[in-house]
């Protein structure tokens, strides 16, 4: 690649700060929130003008589960985010999802305030439309001692003692030099799907149509009816799903787009413009297959095409799929995980990995996951913590990135108190507080600390 010589430059000092926090979605929410409600002085970075991350930016339509089916085994600070969202979402909202844990639908304008007002009160700052676009290092190489940052205002640096690296991509570890994976082993990605809402839509009329042709929510019958008369292309077999805000407002997660590496601005320009052109077909598909779609109007799409796979970092331990199916326990376990192995086929010839553990079960995920190698002042909590491809799959979604991202900001604090490495952070210590806190990190530890 042809390169220029840039050069030297002095930038001012902006902010100094004793936790970092890069990236605004449910991991750097967690971060943000548990560290500065313990008492550290907290910065979250986000590139848009809003927190959520794919919940919001990319319009995923509904929060995985957060039980085991039988019990929730994500609490504290992302159980009480839920809570208090499906409050703001009014008395209609609640009637039909105030009891539900699993799969409830997303309004991202209330999820948007939400996030802002839980961040703020807890005494965190942020500050939108900035990226990192540079780590500065240590000597030694072996800590972040800041950032270079880039928005309007130009570019500064922010010191700092921690950072969470909640970027979904692992970005400031990659920066910093940590070492990282991706993908399979040829590379391959899991798809990305550009996500939207529809209004003008009757709930009542599709559930008719369910109720009388015992078809499934995911319509298999209808996709598969319009793929073979040539309205749908052939790939996936069934919608995602549709979760219904109201009875006329519907967010819709459907199809796939092959190929899309998140870490290249390249790939997301093509799923932005791919994404949009494939929601015109499947709003024609909608329109003439699906009872209760007639009049469906797009009301609006994502902003960035939603990611499910990019970086995965090489941590102090990495969870595997033996961990997953045997439902491992660790010493070090800061959360818990009960979600299905979920890795969506990277073309369209391809088959979903889907494994499911039993009910009332679930695996823990231990605070060494978050370490990145080589690195002593940062945590990577949300879907690039340290797992192989398979758990990955499992391990990517909301309610689990609320969880890490609690645990990561409790360890920056406790790191802060006493000018520790993050290795050093205590882990009875931190697991007392983040159970008093009010997370699950099963039953063996929770009678072990006797709360």
């Amino acid at each position: 690649m042809k390169t220029i010589t840039i050069p030297a430059d002095q930038i001012p000092v902006s902010r100094e700060v004793e936790v970092l926090v890069a990236g605004g979605g449910p991991a750097g929410i967690a971060a943000a929130i548990a560290a500065a409600r313990n008492g550290a002085s907290v910065l979250i970075v986000e590139q848009r003008g809003y927190l959520g991350g794919m919940g919001t930016a990319a319009l995923v339509p509904a929060f995985c589960p957060y039980t085991d089916h039988e019990k929730p085994v994500v609490r504290g600070i992302g159980l009480e985010l839920l809570e208090t969202m499906k409050q703001a979402c009014g008395p209609d909202y609640m009637s039909r999802y105030g009891e539900q844990l699993d799969w409830v639908p997303i309004d991202a304008e209330v999820l948007k305030r939400v996030y802002e007002a839980k961040v703020l009160d807890s005494g965190a700052d942020v500050l939108y439309h900035t990226i990192v676009s540079q780590v500065v290092m240590g000597a030694g190489g072996s800590r972040v001692d800041g950032v270079v940052i880039v928005n309007k205002s130009g570019r500064s640096y922010i010191g700092c003692r921690y950072v969470i690296d909640a970027t979904g991509d692992a970005d400031i570890a990659a920066m910093s030099g940590a070492a990282f994976q991706k993908g399979g082993k040829q590379g391959e990605l899991q798809p990305g799907t550009l996500c939207y809402v529809l209004s003008d839509v009757s709930y009542s009329r599709f559930n008719e149509y369910l109720e009388r042709t015992g078809d499934t929510g995911q319509i298999p019958a209808l996709v598969q009816k319009a793929q073979a008369a040539g309205d749908l292309p052939h790939g996936r077999k069934e919608v995602s799903g549709f979760s219904w805000i109201s009875d006329s407002l519907v967010g819709v997660n459907f199809g796939h787009i092959f190929g899309i590496d998140g870490t290249r601005a390249e790939d997301l320009t093509r799923g932005a413009i791919e994404g949009r052109q494939g929601i015109k077909v499947q709003l024609d598909f909608l329109r003439k297959y699906v009872p209760g779609f007639e009049q469906a109007h797009l009301v609006t799409s994502g902003e960035q095409i939603g990611i499910r796979e990019t970086r995965r970092i090489v941590g102090d331990y990495t969870l595997v799929k033996e961990d997953f199916m045997s439902m491992k326990s660790f010493p070090d376990d800061i959360a818990r995980n009960s979600y299905f192995i979920d890795v969506h086929l990277a073309d369209s010839q391809s088959q979903m990995d889907i494994q499911h553990l039993p009910s009332g079960r679930s695996h823990g995920v231990p605070y060494r996951a978050l370490l990145p190698a080589g690195v002593d002042n940062l945590w990577v909590a949300g879907r690039a913590a340290s797992s192989d491809r398979v758990v990955q799959g499992s391990l990517r979604v909301m309610p689990n990135c609320f969880a890490m991202g609690q645990a990561a900001g409790t360890a920056a604090y406790l790191a802060s108190t006493s000018s520790m490495t993050s290795r050093e952070v205590p882990i009875r210590e931190l697991q007392n507080l983040l159970v008093r806190q009010k997370a699950w990190l099963g039953e063996e530890v929770h009678a072990a600390l006797n709360i």
